[in-house]
């Protein structure tokens, strides 16, 4: 038999593990995102609209080198607009990995330690808490 005080902290751990839990924030859902930010443009089959938007199906850039698509997101490119404030490189990893593993495509996945890295290198501010500022 547990004594109240034992049953009382029990209580307590259970239920400070279980807000832990729920506030753990979930992994990035690469397909999600593609979806919300990128398919406008880039198509949810990734092929694109000839002569504005370019394809990502066996796109060089798209399955290319992680710095250089890394790149694309943080900074934008041609008429791309930047993620780097509406993303965090957790995010960016997610969405370069599901393009890149999609449609045919087979190239590595992207990690957020990739895209930190690349992100330091460019001097490109992170990403902020607040994600209203999507200018997408």
């Amino acid at each position: 038999m547990k004594t109240p005080i034992v049953a009382l902290a029990s209580a307590v751990l259970w239920a400070g593990a279980v807000q832990a839990q729920a506030q753990a924030p979930a992994p990035a859902d690469g397909k999600t995102l593609f979806a919300k930010n990128c398919a406008a443009c880039h198509q949810a089959n990734g092929r694109g609209i000839p002569g504005a938007f370019p394809a990502l199906v066996a796109s060089p850039v798209a399955i290319g080198p992680a710095d250089a698509v890394a790149e694309v997101l943080l900074k934008g490119r041609g008429g791309m607009p930047d993620f780097s404030t509406s993303l965090d490189d957790a995010d960016i990893a997610a969405v370069l990995t599901y393009a890149r593993s999609s449609w045919g495509n087979h190239a590595p996945p992207i990690t957020g330690t990739e895209v930190s890295m690349r992100r330091a290198a460019l001097q490109v501010a992170p990403a902020g808490d607040s994600r209203f500022g999507n200018k997408h």
